[in-house]
């Protein structure tokens, strides 16, 4: 497995690893590469891996009973993304997880990661630090879009997810902050 100088990094800054538990944990990353508006999950499938973006950005969302897209999350470089209640409960996914951009991933199946936290616990450790950042960004984003004006979620927004602005739509991004597009425009005009 080559480059993955950039997952080695991130996971340094939690834990850290010897030269033989890196070369364990590289052996079982999967390379994956979705090309722009392809698929990387869709409802239905069987969700097995967690994956680490490389490069790109790709967005996680549900379609609800009228067709109506809403975007739950979107992960660019250094960010993970999967449907992980499918994953963990072994059930059918209910998101799409698509390209916005071309996405170089590195993927990781349970079965491998459950049997290198055995053998390496200190990733046990690692990706329960992850889970628990994860849940707190949720929480601060429920409440967020309970207590803030849509001005202050478009600036935590931005502060969140630095220059994704020039990546996705005006479109995309008013989606995932529960507004109009043309609401999303009044306010960066104030803004700017």
């Amino acid at each position: 497995m080559k480059n993955n100088g950039p997952l080695l990094h991130y996971i340094s800054k939690y834990i850290q690893l010897t030269q033989d538990e890196k070369e364990e944990f590289e052996s079982i990353l999967i390379r994956t590469c979705v090309q722009r508006k392809s698929y990387l999950v869709q409802p239905g499938d069987t969700v097995n891996h967690i994956y680490f973006v490389l490069s790109g950005c790709l967005k996680a969302y549900y379609e609800d009973e009228m067709g109506n897209m809403h975007i739950l999350q979107f992960a660019v470089e250094d960010w993970w993304i999967t449907d992980f209640d499918a994953m963990h409960h072994k059930a059918p996914a209910a998101l799409y997880i698509r390209a916005i951009e071309d996405s170089s991933l590195v993927g990781i199946d349970m079965r491998s990661l459950e049997l290198l936290f055995a053998r390496i616990p200190k990733f046990e450790r690692f990706f329960r630090i992850l889970y628990t950042k994860a849940f707190i960004a949720l929480r601060k984003r429920v409440m967020s879009s309970l207590q803030k004006s849509c001005a202050d979620r478009y600036l935590e927004f931005c502060e969140k997810y630095p220059g994704i602005q020039k990546r996705v739509t005006n479109y995309h991004i008013a989606n995932y902050l529960g507004v109009t597009a043309e609401s999303l425009s009044r306010i960066r005009r104030v803004l700017n």
